[in-house]
């Protein structure tokens, strides 16, 4: 299993608006239940401060104490819901909660598709992390520069929280390539058509994508980024030979 690999903490996602919230907060208290850290997602969505502070309640009671806070999505088929920014819900935690989770926020190095320009997504990234978050973890990308070029633009910025890199791997060329189009993660024309390639020769594209993969992450860590988050997608390998690789 991964946890056997050792990592920090697993984090667990969020439904769009909160929707999978139950089952978020299940499968939080079954890992913890066993003793593992996790880092479960939270917005707001749907729901009332009550609710909010009642979750953070239980979390921390299950020992939880890191939080990974998101403005997060509208669910398909909701009507009105107002939309809490990560930076606001930062400031609800600590509010409530003061110090004892420990903050993590999303970071886009290739700018967030809703963001007007490169300069208003430091602004509204330097607004999360002096809300109070204590670090960031990257959306997913395939371009080392823009990730050296986002945190030299933080850093002019004043902010001095570590910002770790969020790496994807690549086992279904057709999901992602819908991921990234809506998340705003570029993929290189050129790696689009290695990849298109492969055809349905799937082994020697899994074999490519995690070997470029390892090497996207050993160029970060040695241009100094402080640690590594892999969307594992709740798949046991590319995710252990990728860890096994970049673990040092």
């Amino acid at each position: 299993s991964l946890q056997a690999l050792g990592p920090e903490f697993f984090s667990v996602t969020y439904g769009a608006g909160g929707s999978t919230r139950d089952n978020t907060f299940g499968l939080v208290k079954s890992l913890r239940e066993q003793g593992i850290d996790v880092a479960p997602h939270l917005s707001f969505g749907g729901d009332d401060e009550a609710s909010m502070t009642a979750l953070l309640d239980q979390y921390k009671a299950l020992g939880v104490k890191r939080l990974v806070a998101l403005r997060g999505d509208i669910p398909s088929g909701v009507g009105a819901v107002r939309m809490v920014y990560a930076n606001e819900l930062v400031e609800f935690i600590r509010a409530h909660s003061g110090d004892y989770f420990e903050i993590e926020v999303a970071a886009y190095p290739e700018v967030h598709p809703e963001s007007a320009s490169y300069n208003s997504e430091i602004h509204y990234f330097k607004q999360k992390m002096a809300a109070g978050a204590d670090s960031a973890v990257t959306q997913y990308f395939f371009n080392p520069d823009s990730y050296f070029r986002f945190v030299d633009a933080c850093s002019q910025a004043g902010i001095q929280q570590p910002i770790y890199v969020g790496l994807m791997p690549i086992t279904n060329f057709a999901n992602l390539q819908r991921f990234s189009k809506a998340c705003g993660a570029e993929i290189p024309r050129w790696l689009t058509y290695k990849l298109e390639s492969f055809g349905n020769d799937e082994a020697s594209m899994l074999s490519f994508g995690q070997d470029f993969i390892i090497e996207l992450g050993q160029k970060l860590l040695a241009g100094g980024c402080p640690g590594i988050h892999i969307y594992s997608m709740n798949q046991l390998e590319p995710t252990r030979t990728i860890f096994n690789a970049l673990r040092g």
